[in-house]
């Protein structure tokens, strides 16, 4: 397909690895197709990588080379999402006490998230800024200072000030960093106390009883 993208066959191994049953590996083929695309990350300032990306997605005329590459860049965008739900709003730690407190709490997460995303959608695509470029933490402040002034308007006033959050809203745009690449590290030593592993009430009796 050219230079950098081409067909490889891969053979089954002869032993059944980990993870699969005898009967799901012998139901497997003897060997797979797979498309292998070479490219390069050229970042000023730090080394050139070579990245060796497989795929199955073989016909090279609904999936181009610089599509699949273009998406495989893309995947950082899912990292950030992620973080966006644990760190920015809070979700790294659940409170519920059972799963279906859990899955509210997933939930309600969730619908908060799409909020934000649906108001810097709005205000990207009116502004002319690419929602993705808005900052998710700024929308969520800003829409925290709006909230009460939403409460007991007229819905004539809410619709103007809904149209003064958006353009707000579009002055929180981020910097484009191109190739970003974070250590997976934490800043910040972990206090030298031991782990919780009984209730805090079971703590108390102790406690009291030493």
């Amino acid at each position: 397909m050219g230079d950098y993208d081409k067909l490889v066959v891969w053979d089954k191994p002869k032993n059944c690895p980990k993870g699969l049953t005898q009967e799901e590996f012998d139901s497997l083929p003897a060997t797979l197709i797979v498309r292998e695309i070479y490219f390069y990350i050229i970042i000023p300032g730090f080394r050139t990588k070579q990245v060796s990306l497989i795929t199955t997605l073989l016909d090279e005329k609904i999936y181009s080379t610089v599509n699949i590459v273009r998406l495989y860049d893309e995947r950082w965008d899912v990292e950030v999402n992620l973080k966006h739900l644990k760190t920015t709003l809070g979700m790294d730690v659940l409170k519920g006490k059972t799963p279906s407190l859990v899955r509210k709490e997933i939930w309600a997460f969730l619908l908060a998230y799409n909020l934000l995303r649906t108001l810097m959608w709005s205000a990207g695509i009116q502004g002319g800024v690419h929602p993705r470029y808005l900052s998710l933490q700024g929308t969520r402040q800003h829409f925290n200072n709006f909230i009460h002034k939403f409460l007991n308007i007229s819905d004539q006033q809410s619709s103007i000030l809904y149209q003064t959050l958006l353009k707000i809203l579009i002055h929180k745009e981020v910097p484009q960093r191109p190739g970003r690449c974070e250590p997976r590290v934490r800043k910040r030593r972990p206090k030298a106390y031991p782990l919780m592993r009984k209730s805090r009430k079971q703590y108390h009796v102790d406690l009291k009883a030493a």
